[in-house]
């Protein structure tokens, strides 16, 4: 008699094992002044820990930090900063999912962007380190178990299709992407404005079988009125009038590759309806004048920042598989990842800024405070609207570091930075001018001084040397 009992998914012999990585907050390097090439490097606060410089006590947890990626992951060095103590912070999880941070160090601590002695971070709020280090507060799974051909390339790089992301949502993404262009269904890319839904269908298609053929794209909601049916369909040959030339439309200049319609939540009802035909199986679809109709062999690629129901059952039916873009806030430890690889562009297009705002070995001059900043802030616009403010910040900077001007904190609804903050000791000071290579108006930049007569005053109060 065969048994009513319902099965434990656990029972199965290829079902993981329940808890084998319990959730936990990771600490995700967002910014080092010394070694700016940790850059997403990541360590797991699962038991109290210190996070120091150094080779750290065998005695004592210490944070490590690894690079996670798909498979094992990679240990990287401990840290070297000569500004992180050896014992810097005692690091203690909670059981609501927060951690304790306590400054047992020389230097300052700064929790959200407020000095501190002691205090609880969640997800997504900033540690610092006074001109030493930013970490970014995140809890994620594991990346997936297994990478693709696509997936060699240099840690916190931009990939072999642009995408830049080593967070657990960049690499789910690059898996359902992979799974997607394997599978020649349509695709229904979803995300809000501004995620790099256009870059994400441009990798799907160029891992896909059809990639020997140029992508071909438009915005659905750049068609003009009236003449939806000619752009996607295309025209006979003297129609509408005699002498017309023919044309093929998107979906004749598609046949055998991709057709990337980007904002197609925009298409009208009624145009929704007409690309029925096309998007089954045979591919069938109809130039206008022309008697009889066509086949295009296409995989349409639709991109969308709309609910679901704004579009027609039967038309979103046809998707059989969708893809959600992930938005920043599911993923701010990438943030330091995009800057870097925004900034990385912008020095081989642009040699004045690289002259500007660059160091030597190609590392951009960042203030940490606007690192912090762009961290914590609550995106409507997402990768493009990061890049805004990354370039307004080098426009309205006043020196050679890119800084947390006041027009950019007018873009982030901050408010004025505060002028009661409590002037730099000399330590400070000294650090300062030696990362900055003795630069006065670099050093005055990174302590959020006005100016560098501002920090010339302090060294006179202190009586130092200025050379």
């Amino acid at each position: 008699m065969a048994s009513n009992a319902t099965l434990d998914p656990d029972e199965f012999p290829w079902a993981p094992s329940r808890g084998d990585a319990p959730a936990c907050l990771e600490l995700v390097i967002a910014w080092s002044l010394d070694e700016p090439q940790r850059l997403g490097e990541a360590a797991r606060v699962d038991e109290t820990l210190i996070l120091g410089r150094g080779t750290p006590d065998p005695f004592t947890p210490h944070a490590r930090f690894r690079r996670w990626r798909p498979g094992p992951s990679s240990p990287a060095t401990p840290l070297e900063s000569p500004r992180i103590s050896r014992a810097q912070l005692r690091l203690t999880p909670t059981r609501d999912h927060a951690l304790v941070v306590e400054n047992l160090g020389k230097n300052k601590l700064l929790i959200n962007g407020e000095e501190r002695e002691r205090g609880q971070v969640h997800e997504g709020d900033t540690i610092a380190l006074r001109n030493a280090l930013v970490l970014v507060v995140v809890q994620r799974e594991a990346p997936p178990a297994h990478g693709g051909p696509d997936d060699v390339f240099v840690f916190g790089a931009p990939d072999a299709h642009g995408m830049v992301g080593e967070s657990a949502a960049a690499w789910r993404l690059r898996s359902e992407l992979r799974f997607a262009a394997a599978h020649d269904h349509h695709v229904l890319l979803q995300g809000p404005s501004g995620v790099g839904k256009e870059i994400a269908a441009a990798a799907l298609h160029a891992m896909s079988r059809r990639s020997a053929r140029e992508l071909v794209s438009r915005n659905a909601a750049t068609f003009p009125e009236g003449l939806i049916d000619a752009e996607l369909f295309g025209t006979a040959r003297n129609y509408p009038n005699t002498g017309s030339a023919e044309r093929p439309g998107l979906v004749g200049e598609a046949d055998g590759s991709s057709l990337f319609l980007d904002e197609i939540g925009e298409l009208p009802t009624a145009m929704q309806a007409h690309l029925l035909r096309v998007l089954d199986a045979r591919g069938e679809y109809q130039r206008l004048g022309d008697a009889r109709p066509r086949r295009s062999d296409l995989r349409v690629i639709g991109a969308t920042n709309r609910p679901l129901d704004a579009l027609k059952d039967d038309f979103a039916a046809r998707f059989l598989v969708r893809v959600v873009v992930p938005g920043l806030a599911e993923r701010p430890d990438d943030i330091p990842l995009l800057i870097a690889a925004a900034l990385a562009k912008a020095r081989t297009e642009h040699p004045d800024l690289a002259d500007r705002f660059f160091e030597p070995s190609g590392w951009p001059r960042l203030h940490p405070d606007l690192v912090d900043a762009l961290v914590r802030h609550r995106y409507t616009h997402h990768v493009r609207e990061l890049l805004r403010l990354l370039w307004l910040a080098i426009a309205t900077s006043p020196g050679d570091f890119i800084a947390l001007t006041p027009e950019v904190r007018a873009g982030l609804s901050l408010g004025p930075a505060a002028s009661t903050a409590a002037a730099p000791d000399q330590a400070a000071i000294e650090a300062a001018l030696a990362a900055a290579g003795g630069r006065t108006s670099v050093a005055a930049s990174a302590l959020g001084l006005s100016s560098r007569f501002a920090l010339y005053r302090l060294m006179k109060r202190y009586g130092m040397a200025q050379e």
